[in-house]
């Protein structure tokens, strides 16, 4: 049989293995009618796929074929072990079964029994045992196979009912805890993914946060492509995601936005943060109206990845209102104008990568090394000259010249020198496609005839030669990351 770990690697790159979610295991007669029945309800309405056996199901000594199906066919089992659950050779057939099939992951729930009853085999688990082991229809082996799968379940970590005033609180519990199970986040910590220069840039946008403060808090993140914004927004959402009542990453928002607009996004994100399937959005203003009612008392943690225009902003998170106190809302784009006209005053502008940084990001992908290779020193410093700092060039550089030979790199040089590499252009392309034409018409000139040229001078050739609104074009191209601004001059 395999094991969990091979499992889990089967269903992240196949057909997932299992037809069920959660296989439930309890005593009827003790729950069916109140705790199971509300728990199996629960699980279903989020869309955790769960086998509850049918209460007409013949039972008799031996455990249905059915059920041992479905417990192959599950991924994880819930067990609530109630005052009456072994004292029936049915359930602990059961039971058995689901501890030798090596879930990924059991879940006891002890329901108004103590643990250490169970654990021990006393009380009501203790009869119980002893009645089957009096009952010459019994097979001993088969009985001690029972008391050995309870020690088992018992030991494991689970929650006791006895913990909480109302059940609802202790189901909340449990579905949340199963939905992180079945819904695991991708964690760019634990990756193979390089990680460079971000210490530093996470405490400074921890410092925009603030999440000590009990205030509703829109943090924009801005820069040009390929710098890093989605990566460090996806930092900071898997470092502070567990302090929120809810928390949704909508990745890819320009897009989504472009192809499907922007219901299935209002969709993604309520359904991420109410932790529900299936919702039901007809519109975007009913699906704004949904957003609003339903999270504006809740503490909540959203990321908009990738903004480009101001209606994804206006029908997503329009205001703090919309919020709970605590919240904390973060938009990365290209265009510093969209967080402006939103009222958005925290602002993180992310910066190219020091020359420090470029030169240990560039060397792990390059040579799989800390540092440069001596042989390779020279034609690195060039490649990282032309990376200027942007990680996303420097990693699709890097791995591209992995292994290969000296000619090899003076070759690819030579070649960037005629035409920059596709992947880095396809990226940077995307905020000059969306310019106008005559912020297309003055873009190029500054970036062919006017880099490092003292800003009010390139304004007045600009004007001289002619393009209309050379200012306003300019600010418009720095505010979309196309060009930078330092001691007066431009830079492309």
């Amino acid at each position: 049989m395999a094991s969990s770990s091979q499992r889990a690697f089967t269903s992240a790159t196949a057909v997932c293995p299992w037809k069920y979610e959660v296989f439930l295991s309890f005593r009827g007669e003790d729950t069916r009618r109140g705790f199971t029945d509300y728990l199996y309800k629960q699980l279903d309405w989020r869309g955790i796929r769960t086998f509850r056996d049918d209460p007409d199901l013949e039972r008799g000594t031996d455990i249905n074929p059915e059920l041992l199906t479905a417990i192959e066919q599950s991924r994880f089992a819930i067990i609530v072990l109630s005052t009456n659950y072994a004292s029936s050779s049915w359930c602990l057939r059961e039971l058995t079964h689901i501890v030798q099939s090596e879930m990924e992951r059991i879940f006891p729930i002890f329901y108004d029994v103590d643990p250490s009853d169970v654990r021990h085999q006393r009380g009501s688990f203790g009869a119980a045992l002893v009645n089957h082991e009096r009952n010459c229809g019994e097979d001993r082996e088969e009985v001690l196979e029972w008391r050995n799968a309870l020690k088992k379940v018992a030991n494991l970590a689970g929650w006791n009912s006895k913990d909480y005033r109302y059940d609802t609180e202790l189901i909340t519990e449990i579905i949340d805890a199963v939905w992180d199970k079945v819904h695991p986040t991708f964690s760019l910590y634990d990756s193979s993914e390089i990680l460079v220069g971000f210490d530093t840039k996470l405490k400074e946008i921890d410092l925009h946060l603030d999440t000590s403060a009990n205030d509703v808090r829109f943090v924009g993140i801005w820069g040009m492509g390929g710098m890093g914004k989605t990566t460090l927004a996806r930092l900071v959402y898997e470092r502070i995601s567990h302090s929120f009542e809810g928390s949704s990453f909508l990745a890819n928002v320009r897009e989504v936005y472009a192809t499907h607009g922007l219901v299935p996004l209002q969709k993604q994100l309520l359904s991420n943060i109410l932790r529900k399937v299936n919702i039901q959005v007809y519109d975007a203003y009913s699906g704004f109206t949904m957003i609003k009612r339903c999270l504006c008392n809740k503490k909540v943690l959203l990321i908009l990845d990738d903004v480009d225009q101001s209606e994804q902003l206006e029908m997503l998170i329009r205001e703090k209102d919309c919020f709970g106190l605590g919240s904390r809302i973060i938009i990365t784009t290209r265009d510093e104008r969209l967080l402006v006209e939103q009222g958005i005053e925290k602002i993180y502008k992310v910066l190219p990568l020091t020359q420090h940084e470029a030169r240990h990001l560039f060397s792990k992908k390059a040579f799989q090394k800390d540092d440069l290779e001596e042989d390779y020193l020279e034609l690195s410093k060039s490649f990282i000259k032309y990376a200027g700092g942007l990680p996303l060039a420097l990693k699709t550089l890097g791995s591209f010249l992995y292994k290969r030979s000296q000619d090899e790199w003076k070759s690819a040089l030579d070649k960037l020198k005629q035409a920059p590499d596709r992947k880095i252009l396809k990226i940077l392309k995307i905020s000059y496609d969306g310019l106008e034409e005559m912020q297309k018409k003055i873009f190029l000139d500054v970036a062919c005839f006017h880099k490092c040229d003292d800003k009010e001078e390139v304004i007045e050739i600009l004007d001289s030669c002619g393009f209309v609104g050379a200012r306003i074009g300019i600010h418009v191209l720095i505010e979309k990351s196309l060009l930078s601004l330092s001691d007066k001059c431009v830079y492309a």
